[in-house]
């Protein structure tokens, strides 16, 4: 399973593709389905490289869009992002308070069995070579608190043992679902960094994938998708869901993890 898009040197955005990925537009926002090679902040690479840039040349203003949500460049699904300060500041608050609901789904390797509640909290991972990489850290007082339930829904052992998973999260820490997926002894498909061999990772972005970490991986960004954000508590009748990437699902079916059709419902 390959994606044309995905090298550490990231295309531009087109913008004829960029209208395809909005899952809601109105005077107070902008909700997109982000694919899985793109950044959301801003970069040095021009307003095509990132996902704010692209959606303020779409809007056709310079004014500030406020990032609510954002994913890890390697993570699809649900980005959402405010027009105006009173939209963006009822949504932070609703994050704040934990108001608002999100879930995930994710390809682990090996056969998932039963439901885990992971309650680990996180801190930067000292023994690592790569700086942004987390770990579960019980034992020191900066480690933040983070709370994730993982569900297995399908499994298969067509090609290598995997189990869809549908993941729920209750903070939002960074790196939160990879490195509790560690820490219950399995790992994402395709991650670079939680996965058997975080040197891929910085090999990748010194000289991107090679052929034999690509067999490793078996796919080339991590196979973790923002599904469904229930915003409702916060604003009316806000609660979405971003159907599954082609990558993704592509992937299921070339896996024996079935279609995606209930998904994209």
């Amino acid at each position: 399973m390959t994606d044309t898009h995905f090298t550490e040197d990231a295309p531009l955005v087109d913008l004829d593709e960029f209208k395809t990925w909005i899952l809601r537009e109105d005077e107070n926002f902008l909700i997109l389905n982000k694919p899985g090679w793109l950044v959301c902040h801003p970069s040095k690479n021009g307003p095509l490289s990132s996902l704010v840039g692209a959606a303020r040349l779409y809007l056709g203003e310079s004014g500030a869009l406020h990032l609510v949500s954002r994913l890890d460049r390697e993570t699809s699904g649900i980005v959402a992002l405010a027009k105006n300060k009173n939209s963006a500041s009822l949504l932070q608050k609703a994050v704040e308070q934990k108001l608002v609901g999100k879930k995930y789904l994710a390809i682990l390797r090996g056969r998932l069995e039963g439901s885990y509640t992971v309650c680990q909290p996180l801190a930067d991972d000292r023994a690592s070579s790569v700086v942004v990489k987390q770990c579960c850290a019980v034992d020191r007082g900066s480690a933040k608190h983070a709370l994730t339930i993982v569900t297995p829904l399908r499994f298969s052992d067509k090609i290598v043992p995997l189990t869809l998973c549908r993941v729920e999260i209750l903070t939002g820490r960074k790196h939160q679902i990879r490195a509790h997926a560690k820490w219950i002894g399995r790992e994402i498909v395709g991650d670079k960094i939680y996965g058997a061999d975080e040197n891929i990772y910085l090999r990748f972005i010194e000289k991107g994938l090679s052929p034999e970490d690509m067999s490793l991986l078996l796919m080339p960004r991590q196979a973790l998708h923002a599904w469904e954000s229930d915003f409702s508590k916060a604003a009316a009748n806000l609660k979405i869901r971003a159907p599954l990437p082609k990558d993704f699902s592509g992937f299921m079916l070339e896996y024996g993890l079935g279609g995606c059709e209930e998904f994209n419902a």
